[in-house]
């Protein structure tokens, strides 16, 4: 039984088909419903997991609070918590506002923290469960343009590790994926308001492409099952490779 914030497009949506594909019933959460009901209804029509659409802004507390008791009593239980939500709005510092700044940290690190809040009481009681956060390559590397993006998701990277620290002997496992260029919506629709085309980025890539949602969401697989049973506290990175500085290699 598996939570999925930011459910209802891109690396969320792969996410809840890889899940759905290996028998977890899954509830969707994110501000767009009817997003999320298309993933559910493909989803469930193709496998016939039980995906739940729940509407949620996951800065909100309350509403937090409602997604995970509507989990609960939907599923019975959350064996997997997925902190998938989260957006890179790039503004370089000195156009990056107080309230911009706020509302990035507010999206990839207290939305974690509270979607985490709420669902550990369950987990505890269960005495199991696997938590997985999307973070970020810019939480490693920086990324001009992003300094309340990368700073939101480093957080994000330490949270992880005291909750892997703290829970560990509930039986609880914490770990974090680092994502490098993955062409979602979202990304796609960045690159080309700053004018990059995916073609600049991989050539930047040494495995020359950019990254698949599906790409992502099996590292979520491999994170939130037995595969992964004595890894907790780390972040796995998943970027087709390091930019790396040095002569140039023909390909």
């Amino acid at each position: 039984m598996a939570l999925v914030t930011g459910g209802g497009t891109g690396i969320g949506a792969a996410i809840t088909e890889v899940l759905a594909d290996h028998g977890a019933h899954v509830v969707i959460a994110s501000r767009k419903l009817d997003n999320l009901t298309a993933v559910a209804d493909r989803v469930t029509g193709r496998t016939g997991r039980r995906i739940v659409p729940v509407r949620t802004d996951v800065r909100d507390e309350a509403e937090v609070a409602a997604l995970v008791q509507h989990t609960v009593d939907e599923l019975g239980t959350i064996d997997i918590l997925v902190n998938n939500a989260g957006g890179s709005y790039m503004f370089p510092i000195l156009g990056t506002t107080p309230a911009r700044w706020d509302n990035s940290i507010a999206l990839n690190l207290r939305a974690p923290y509270l979607t985490t809040h709420y669902t550990l009481p369950h987990m505890v009681e269960a005495r199991r469960g696997a938590i997985v956060n999307i973070s970020s390559v810019a939480a490693i590397r920086g990324v001009r343009g992003g300094a309340a993006y990368a700073a939101g998701k480093a957080g994000l990277q330490a949270f992880t590790q005291v909750v892997a620290g703290e829970h560990g002997p509930h039986g609880i496992r914490a770990n974090a994926i680092a994502v490098g260029t993955v062409a979602s919506e979202g990304a796609l629709r960045s690159w080309e308001r700053f004018g990059m085309t995916v073609a600049d980025i991989e050539r930047e890539v040494p495995l020359r492409r950019v990254g698949r949602p599906a790409d992502i969401a099996w590292g979520v697989l491999y994170l939130a099952s037995d595969m992964s049973s004595w890894m907790t506290g780390h972040t796995l990175v998943i970027d087709g490779g390091p930019p790396m500085p040095g002569l140039a290699v023909a390909d």
